[in-house]
């Protein structure tokens, strides 16, 4: 598979911008990334007969890491983390009284690390053509969710020790919702750029 970061993403295809113009479209599209990511961890689903309920929060983040590329998503994912970092409430399991840097260094702080590590991996492959691809945009998507598990994984493993069952509080509730995000965001990409496509054809 070639992996030569050349290709536009859809960012920058949805709304060409140049000079000045594209300095304020960046900001924008950071602000309204922020605020879908915010927006998207709070939306729960219950799944049965799973206890843990469907959030869309691993879905913004691979999303927007495709379709904002690696720099702008990644500008897009610390302004999340920052945001979030200053106590407001924007993570999924965040609360008025329970949020900020306490809340961030808890039990969900790896997969806040996996969130930046998964967006700036969906941008690269972008960036090489892999989100006009289903089967390429899947692999894609598998990855940034490996990203997310592992370091999420082992923060929970080094809170609470590999004698607690930590694959069954923080990796096995979580497979079959994901696997249907990622099953979603594999089509949706991909689909947008062959929406283009026939606009312009």
């Amino acid at each position: 598979m070639s992996f030569t970061m050349s290709d536009k993403v859809l960012a920058e295809e949805l709304w060409p911008a140049e000079g000045a113009a594209l300095w304020v479209k960046r900001a924008l599209l950071v602000v309204a990334g922020v605020a879908l990511l915010a927006l998207s961890a709070k939306i729960k689903v219950p799944l049965w007969p799973s206890p843990v309920p469907i959030t869309l929060g691993t879905f913004a983040v691979l999303t927007i890491g495709a379709a904002y590329g690696p720099r702008l998503g990644l500008a897009t994912i610390l302004g999340y983390m920052i945001v979030g970092a200053l106590g407001w409430d924007v993570f999924a399991n965040s609360t008025a009284e329970k949020n900020g840097l306490e809340y961030m260094m808890g039990g969900t702080g790896g997969y806040l690390v996996g969130y930046v590590l998964a967006t700036m991996a969906l941008g690269m492959a972008a960036r090489a053509g892999w989100d006009r691809s289903v089967w390429k945009m899947a692999l894609a998507m598998l990855i940034g969710n490996a990203l997310i598990y592992v370091p999420g994984i082992l923060w929970l493993a080094h809170l609470y020790t590999w004698e607690k069952p930590i694959l069954e509080w923080g990796l096995y509730p979580f497979l079959v919702g994901d696997a249907l995000k990622l099953a979603l965001a594999a089509l949706l990409v991909p689909s947008l750029w062959k929406l283009i496509g026939s606009a312009r054809a």
